[in-house]
């Protein structure tokens, strides 16, 4: 196709996403949801993206995505749960993922085609792979269905949401690294050695990450303090400070992901002496590119997953997301009910919050990179193996989408759960375990 073909179908695609987005929150579903399923009905006859391209697309995606995040996340907004946020979105996104994984392996056959009830059909690496992919929450998504006719919970609920979901985004992507390197390693190696190796490794890119994007940190204070004296800088800065986050932390053998969250981090909670230029301004210039992002996430995704890929994975992507939702889910939040500062009610509300969005189809590029390394796949099973694992993680994502979208305001509803809470909470602020 020439350029201006090629810019004409892009501005016609994004058109078409604002409209499904419009008319998916009138239904009461993500907008992300019909994004992705425009994205399935167009079919280019083959895939439009090389490998190169979309791994280049996932990484500048996912750290554009973080370092927003990290943007979002005001501490000050999580006083007197603080702990406990930090605690639900690292142990829970593990919990929920260990659990799912250890379902979808007992559930697969062995290309992950099919059922095939017990522990020796599908192998255990795939599935942890699978499921490590969806150990990230959005809260984007929750709180857009939650807020769609106007504020329904209380203030300090959907700040813990938010929280959980910006900090469970890197663990989830560190808990996919660490399975990676396990799971790719020959037979032949001492385990326990091999688990220390992958540990000592794993804290290392985290060390490396943190002290990296601290010091990104300072430099991009000083930026927003001295260099920018324009509204219209920001966006520029904005996105240079995510894009050398990761560059620097990754060419230092840290991660890139991780450096990118906490550079926004520190940058969203430190006081700055010129009010008129904030990390708030720099939250509002990015949060349309940071839409155009996750729009794209799910646009490449929907293009890449034809729908005859999934008519095999379909009965097993439903049961995975069931399991996900019933399962693994609420046991990652109850488990740590007796740290939180929530009542019942709102802890009900935070297991059915889950809703999956950009990061877990962003990650499965990886999944379908690693299966082809995992020793001992059955050669004849890989093909089928990479595309199905795919197809899984992809109908995952659309059912979480469609039924904890469409449910998530009638059960806050139901539940009683009102802004009008918020009073009282300031009132007096809960303590762990009561």
């Amino acid at each position: 196709m020439t350029l201006p073909v090629v810019m004409v179908v892009i501005g016609s695609m994004f058109l078409v996403t604002l409209a499904i987005s419009r008319f998916s929150l009138k239904l009461g579903v993500p907008a992300i949801l019909g994004v992705l399923i425009f994205g399935m009905l167009i079919d280019p006859g083959r895939s439009p993206f090389s490998p190169i391209t979309i791994e280049w697309l996932h990484t500048l995606s996912l750290s554009m995505l973080l370092f927003y995040a990290g943007l979002k996340t005001e501490l000050r907004s999580m006083r007197g749960f603080l702990e406990y946020g930090i605690v639900l979105a690292i142990g829970g996104a593990l919990v929920s993922s260990v659990v799912l994984g250890l379902i979808i392996c007992f559930l697969g056959s062995s290309t992950a085609s099919s059922f095939s009830l017990g522990f020796s059909q599908l192998p255990l690496a795939v599935a942890m792979l699978i499921a490590a992919c969806l150990g990230s929450t959005d809260a984007g998504a929750t709180i857009a269905v939650l807020n769609a006719d106007g504020p329904i919970l209380p203030k300090r609920l959907q700040s813990l949401l938010e929280f959980e979901a910006s900090v469970n985004d890197p663990a989830a992507i560190l808990f996919l690294g660490l399975v990676v390197g396990l799971t790719t390693i020959g037979s032949g190696h001492d385990p326990d050695a091999v688990l220390i190796q992958q540990l000592q490794y794993f804290l290392q890119k985290i060390g490396s990450g943190l002290v990296v994007g601290l010091i990104i940190s300072y430099l991009a204070r000083f930026s927003l303090e001295r260099l920018v004296n324009d509204q219209a800088q920001l966006l520029v800065l904005g996105v240079a400070i995510a894009l050398l986050s990761y560059g620097v932390a990754d060419l230092l053998g840290g991660s890139g992901f991780i450096s990118a969250y906490v550079c926004g981090l520190f940058l969203a909670n430190h006081k700055y002496q010129n009010f008129n230029i904030s990390t708030y301004s720099l939250q509002q210039t990015l949060l349309p590119f940071n839409s155009m992002t996750e729009i794209a996430v799910f646009l490449i995704f929907g293009v890449e997953m034809l729908p005859i890929k999934l008519l095999n994975v379909l009965p097993l992507g439903i049961i995975s997301a069931l399991a996900l939702m019933l399962v693994a889910r609420p046991a990652s939040v109850m488990l740590f009910q007796w740290l939180s500062p929530f009542n019942l009610r709102e802890s009900l509300l935070i297991s059915w919050c889950g809703l999956r969005g950009a990061v877990p189809l962003a990650l499965s590029f990886a999944v379908t990179e690693t299966i082809p390394k995992l020793p001992g796949i059955n050669p004849a099973d890989l093909k089928d193996l990479v595309n199905n694992a795919e197809g899984i993680i992809f109908s995952v994502v659309m059912v979480n989408l469609l039924i904890q979208g469409l449910s998530l305001r009638p059960l806050a509803r139901w539940l009683g759960l009102t802004p009008a809470e918020d009073t009282a909470a300031d009132l007096a602020i809960p303590t762990a375990g009561h």
